[in-house]
C-alpha cells in the first residue's frame, strides 16, 4: 500500500507539467484518473521523440500508474459525468488557459457544489492573475520571461534556453508541493478544498532569489556566464589531458582549502580564504583551476580530488548514465513491461521513502482502458448507459 493510497486524482491536464505532477502523485499509490477525449488521447501520445518506426516513446514513462479514461466535456452529459467524478475525487490537475474551465460551466463553484472538499491544482504559463494570465504558455517563452534564460550561455553570445522542459517539470514539483500542502490542510487541520496557483515562469523565478537580491542591493544585472556568477569560485566546466569534460565548484572557503591543497599552494590558501577575496580575483582563480585540470587524466584528477574532498564529477551524456555502476546500484533505471515496446526502460520512483517506497505498478495504459472500472464499477452506471454514451461518442 502506498503513501497515498486512497487519494484520488483526475488529471485533465497535457503536455508537461501537469501530467508530471499527476505522474508523481501516482508513483505513491494515489489513484490517478487520466481523462483523455475520445478517439483522440492526450498530446503526449504524438509527441517525440519517436522509435525508428515512429512511434512516440514518451507516453510509457509519463502516464505511469494512470488509469485511462475517455470523456467529451463538450456535451452536457460529459460534464454531468464529469461532476459525477469530482464528487468522488480528492484532487483536479489541469492545466487549460485561465479561464477555460469557467467558459465550460465548469468553474470553481461548480466543482464546489459537486464536492466542497476538491482541490484543484492550475498549472498555466503565467498564473490566474496579472495582464499576461490569458496568455498561452509553453515552457522556453515562459523560461526566457522568468529571467533564467538572460543568464545562460557565453557573453559573446546570444542567449541560450535550457534543452529540456526545465519549467515543466519545476511547475510540475511545485504543484506536487502545493497539492500536498492542501491535502494536510484539509484532511489533518479540518480545511475545505481550495484552488492551488502554479505558474511555468514563478517555478523557475522562486528559485532566483540571489538574482533578486543582488539587483535590489547592489543594481547588478547578472550577465551570461558559462559558471555559477557571483557566489563561487572556482566554479566552472574544465577539459583534462585526455580530454574529458567535468565540473569543480568550490561554493564555500572549506572547500577552497580542499582545492588549495589539492594544489600544493599554501600561498593561495591563505591569500584566498574567503569567497570575496577569490571573486575579486575571479579570472585567476578560473585560469588556475584551468591549467590544473588541463595537466591531469581523468582518472589522476578524480583520485585527487575525492582523497582532497573537492567537488568533482564528468558531465554525464545517457550513455555514460547507462553503465554507471553508482545509478545501477541504486536501481535508478528500471525495465517496465509496455504495451507499445514490449518493455520499455524509465526512470524510477523519486524520493525513496524508507517505509512506504514508491512502485511502478504499469507503464502508460491503452486509451480508455479504465473506461469499464470507472464508470461502471466507480460511478455505477450499467452496461446499457456505457454502450449509449460510447455511441454518442461522449467516452
Amino acid at each position: 500500500m502506498g503513501a497515498l493510497t486512497g487519494v484520488r486524482v483526475i488529471d485533465m491536464s497535457s503536455v508537461i507539467a501537469g501530467p508530471f505532477a499527476a505522474n508523481l502523485l501516482a508513483d505513491f499509490g494515489a489513484e490517478v484518473i487520466k481523462v483523455e477525449m475520445p478517439g483522440k488521447g492526450d498530446a503526449f501520445r504524438q509527441m517525440g521523440p519517436y522509435s525508428r518506426d515512429g512511434k512516440s516513446i514518451r507516453w510509457s514513462s509519463m502516464s505511469r500508474n494512470k488509469k485511462s479514461i475517455t470523456l467529451d466535456l463538450h456535451f452536457e452529459e460529459g460534464k454531468k459525468l464529469f461532476l459525477e467524478l469530482v464528487a468522488k475525487s480528492d484532487v483536479i490537475i489541469e492545466n487549460f488557459r485561465t479561464g477555460t474551465l469557467d467558459k465550460w460551466g465548469l468553474d470553481m463553484e461548480t466543482l464546489k457544489a459537486a464536492n466542497p472538499k476538491i482541490i484543484v491544482t492550475r498549472i498555466t504559463g503565467y498564473g490566474q492573475t496579472g495582464p499576461r494570465k490569458s496568455l498561452s504558455g509553453f515552457g522556453t517563452p515562459c523560461t526566457a520571461f522568468s529571467g533564467v534564460t538572460y543568464c545562460c550561455g557565453y557573453p559573446d553570445r546570444p542567449p541560450v534556453s535550457p534543452s529540456y522542459s526545465m519549467a515543466d517539470y519545476n511547475a510540475g514539483l511545485f504543484a506536487v508541493v502545493g497539492t500536498m500542502i492542501a491535502l494536510y490542510n484539509r484532511d489533518a487541520k479540518g480545511g475545505d478544498g481550495q484552488e492551488i496557483d502554479v505558474s511555468l515562469y514563478e517555478s523557475l523565478f522562486r528559485t532566483q532569489e540571489t538574482l533578486v537580491a543582488d539587483y535590489f542591493i547592489n543594481g547588478h544585472i547578472r550577465e551570461r556566464t558559462p559558471k555559477m556568477s557571483g557566489s563561487a569560485s572556482p566554479s566552472g566546466t574544465f577539459r583534462t589531458k585526455d580530454g574529458k569534460w567535468v565540473v569543480i565548484v568550490c561554493s564555500t572557503d572549506r572547500t577552497f582549502s580542499y582545492i588549495a591543497n589539492a594544489w600544493g599552494r599554501e600561498d593561495l590558501k591563505e591569500k584566498y580564504a574567503k569567497t570575496i577575496d577569490r571573486l575579486r580575483d575571479d579570472d585567476f582563480i578560473m585560469q588556475t583551476t584551468a591549467d590544473w585540470v588541463a595537466g591531469l587524466d581523468y582518472q589522476e584528477l578524480v583520485e585527487i580530488c575525492n582523497r582532497e574532498g573537492v567537488p568533482v564529477d564528468l558531465i554525464y551524456s545517457i550513455e555514460d548514465i547507462f553503465g554507471d555502476e553508482h545509478y545501477a546500484a541504486r536501481e535508478d533505471i528500471v525495465e517496465v513491461p509496455d504495451d507499445i515496446f514490449g518493455t520499455m526502460k524509465m526512470p524510477a520512483v523519486h524520493p525513496v521513502l524508507s517505509g512506504t517506497p514508491g512502485k511502478i505498478e504499469w507503464a502508460g495504459p491503452k486509451l480508455g482502458s479504465y473506461n469499464d472500472e470507472i464508470y461502471r464499477g466507480l460511478l455505477g452506471l450499467d452496461e446499457q448507459a456505457v454502450g449509449a454514451l460510447k455511441e454518442k461518442r461522449i467516452i
